[in-house]
């Protein structure tokens, strides 16, 4: 019989990783860059000259691979491809209760 562990919905988390809830944002924004490319049936070469990157940067970010790429560089990415990002901060929570970043992308 194989034994599984159900795992969260963040797999950084899951493997360990100090900075997951970074990860897990930038993993979503890199598949919204992805999607928003391949809709538009651009070469990575043709998205690289629009988002302001090296093809090959972007092929890494596309892969995964986007740990010396800012969030912040990422949004700056979706305005350069026509998205609009806008950044919401809601009411303080309780005290000490400690608040949380999360993504909401609507086509």
């Amino acid at each position: 019989m194989i034994e599984f562990e159900q795992g969260s919905i963040n797999v950084y988390a899951d493997l360990g990783f100090p900075d997951a809830g970074e990860m897990l944002r930038k993993a979503e924004l890199a598949t919204e860059i992805g999607k928003i490319v391949k809709a538009r049936q651009w070469t990575q070469q043709q998205a690289a000259e629009v988002m302001g990157l090296s093809q090959p940067k972007l092929s890494e970010l596309l892969r995964g691979r986007f740990r010396g790429i800012s969030e912040s560089k990422m949004l700056d990415y979706l305005t350069r491809l026509g998205c609009d990002v806008e950044i919401a901060v809601s009411a303080p929570r309780l005290a000490g209760a400690p608040g949380r970043v999360a993504l909401s992308i609507s086509a």
